[in-house]
């Protein structure tokens, strides 16, 4: 389970990355705010959801876009 979570915070190139960190933060807030709202009554306003959902679009867009660093190799 640990290695799982090691896995999602490391970009392309396998170094740790705050933007993955970031997301997974975004992720389990939507998670516990749903929870929250279907199970506790606890209303979560609808900017607030709407906020998660677009920092989470950012982040997986952003990931898209990036590319593999090309080290330079050396002889």
């Amino acid at each position: 389970m640990k290695e799982f979570f090691h896995q999602l915070l490391k970009d392309k190139d396998g170094s740790f990355s705050l933007r993955e960190v970031i997301t997974l933060i975004y992720v389990l807030m939507s998670i516990i705010s749903w929870v929250g709202q279907q199970f506790f009554g606890i209303a979560v306003p609808e900017y607030m959801f709407y906020a998660f959902i677009s920092m989470i679009g950012a982040g997986t867009f952003g990931y898209s876009l990036e590319r593999k660093s090309k080290l330079p190799t050396t002889n």
